[in-house]
C-alpha cells in the first residue's frame, strides 16, 4: 500500500513540475513577442498620399508610378573617345556597351561592379554589360590604351568628359 501511494506521489510531483515549467517557460517566451494589431496607434496604416508627401518633403518625387522624370534618372548613351575619361559623379551608374573599358580612380579605391559583386581597382578592365556604381567623386571609366575605338557607355546620373 505504501508502495502504491509513493508511486502516485512521485507521478503527481513530476506532473506538477512539468506544468509549472511549461507555464514559466511559456510566459518567458511570450514576453519578447509583440502582439500589435495593424491599424492601431502602435502600428498605424498610412496612405499612398501621405507617403508621397513625405518623399516630396525629402526632395524626392511624389509622382505616382514610382519613377522620377528628372534628367539624371534617365539613361543616356555617351561616347567616350580614346584618351578621354568619363568621370561619373557619386551615386551614378554606368554600363559599358561597347569597347574595351578601364576603371579610373583618383585614389587607391575603385568602382563597384554590382553585377559581379566585386570592387574594380584602378587600371583594371571593366566588363561589358555589367552595372557599375560609382560610390564617390573622382572615379570614372576610360578607353583602354590599346583600344582603337571609342567606348559606348550608358550612364544614369551626372558625369563629365575629361
Amino acid at each position: 500500500m505504501k508502495q502504491m501511494s509513493l508511486k502516485k506521489l512521485g507521478a503527481a510531483s513530476i506532473l506538477a513540475i512539468g506544468i509549472i515549467t511549461g507555464v514559466v517557460l511559456g510566459n518567458a517566451l511570450t514576453v519578447g513577442t509583440s502582439s500589435v494589431t495593424p491599424g492601431t496607434v502602435n502600428d498605424p496604416v498610412v496612405t499612398k498620399s501621405y507617403v508621397d508627401e513625405q518623399i516630396a518633403k525629402l526632395g524626392g518625387s511624389g509622382a505616382s508610378g514610382g519613377g522620377s522624370s528628372s534628367a539624371s534618372q534617365a539613361l543616356e548613351v555617351v561616347t567616350v573617345p580614346v584618351g578621354k575619361t568619363l568621370m561619373v559623379n557619386a551615386g551614378s551608374e554606368a554600363v559599358v556597351r561597347g569597347g574595351k573599358a578601364i576603371a579610373y580612380s583618383s585614389d587607391a579605391n575603385g568602382i563597384s561592379d554590382v553585377t559581379a559583386g566585386v570592387d574594380i581597382k584602378k587600371g583594371s578592365p571593366v566588363p561589358a554589360n555589367h552595372l557599375i556604381w560609382f560610390p564617390r567623386e573622382g572615379r570614372g571609366i576610360q578607353a583602354s590604351s590599346d583600344s582603337k575605338t571609342s567606348l559606348i557607355v550608358l550612364v544614369k546620373g551626372t558625369y563629365t568628359l575629361e
